[in-house]
């Protein structure tokens, strides 16, 4: 059986007899030490397939150059292009991610954020479940001397670095959007009200009712359908309303979205003449399916670039007692396609 033991640097000095200090010098070419004799450790180590801890080597140093990334879900397109865009930058500085699912789960959560803690990351980067009421988990990490970063879902009461999306905007100009394309009863599919962002897309959507004089009906407002299937079933619930919508605006996600049309076309009822439709985060398969959806661009990959930029730059500047944390908010755009040109105008954004 293999051993699989790590070579450290007391097996080399054990090999040949001679101090670990003296290995330590050899290897990190430092100190005095004869050529010969730093020549034979150097090939024995090479024989041994010697890896040096990196990260411990780090932490005597006082750092880890890591990062801690905690996301809802790592297979969902917006989440992934945040985190290559972390990885990105933070590969240009030599520094390595962890990244972690939290499944929309608050106990996975505080678990993954205990792990990252006891790896020693220098930074956790998060954007929290939608099952998070509690933030000590997250305080604890500030606690613990390590930066933290929020992205897109946030804990308002910490004061953190936050890199956020423009949410209200969004939704009000999503919603101004399917009203000038003539829908005139406008569903609403929300998400957990525990979370900012889903209040504030909540906020834009009303906002555009109130301005363009359209009336407020609680009926066409569903609350936490924030997933394919919860989206499905509140269109089912919608669609058999004695005056149905003729369009829906899916704030939670793309994936909501989805559920709306596949319900919508399992029913006969056609997009977007029958039923408008606009989802959000820009999914790679609204752009395929039938018809593509109109959606709204969280330019997911800045984003991840601007918190990595934003910690690194904080490091910087770590110095400087008077720092004000901050909060950059990244402007979406509304990307206009064929689900919501109900009266035959194609005039894409």
């Amino acid at each position: 059986m293999r051993n699989k033991k790590r070579t450290t640097i007391y097996d080399i000095a054990k090999k040949l007899n001679i101090a670990a200090s003296s290995v330590s010098r050899a290897l990190n070419n430092s100190g005095n030490i004869n050529e010969t004799t730093r020549k034979l450790i150097l090939k024995t180590a090479d024989d041994l397939n010697y890896k040096r801890n990196i990260i411990a080597s780090n932490l005597r140093k006082g750092e880890s150059k890591t990062i801690g990334v905690v996301v809802p879900y790592i297979n969902q397109n917006y989440f992934a292009n945040v985190i290559a865009g972390i990885e990105e930058v933070s590969y240009q500085k030599g520094y390595n991610l962890i990244i972690c699912q939290s499944n929309e789960s608050q106990d996975k959560e505080i678990q993954c954020i205990n792990t990252l803690i006891n790896q020693h990351v220098d930074c956790i980067v998060i954007s929290i479940s939608v099952d998070t009421y509690d933030h000590k988990h997250l305080q604890n990490v500030l606690d613990n001397n390590i930066e933290l970063i929020q992205f897109d879902r946030v804990a308002d009461e910490l004061e953190t670095l936050k890199v956020l999306n423009d949410n209200e905007l969004a939704s009000f100009e999503a919603v101004s959007h399917m009203i000038e394309r003539g829908y005139k009863r406008i569903a609403l599919l929300e998400g957990p009200q525990n979370l900012d962002i889903f209040r504030q897309r909540k906020s834009g959507y009303l906002n555009a009712l109130r301005e363009h004089k359209m009336p407020i009906l609680d009926e066409l407002i569903i609350e936490n359908a924030w997933t394919k299937e919860l989206g499905a079933d509140a269109t089912r619930k919608l669609l058999n309303l004695p005056q149905p919508p003729d369009a829906i605006f899916a704030s939670t996600s793309d994936f909501s979205a989805l559920g709306v049309l596949e319900v919508a076309s399992a029913m006969g009822i056609k997009v977007p003449t029958e039923l408008g439709i606009c989802g959000y985060s820009n999914e790679a398969f609204t752009e395929i399916t039938s018809p593509s959806i109109t959606t709204i661009d969280q330019f997911s990959i800045y984003m991840g670039k601007t918190v990595a930029n934003l910690y690194f730059q904080e490091m910087e500047n770590k110095d400087d007692t008077d720092v004000v944390p901050k909060i950059i908010s990244i402007k979406p755009k509304l990307i206009v396609r064929s689900s919501t040109q109900k009266n035959g105008k194609h005039h894409f954004a």
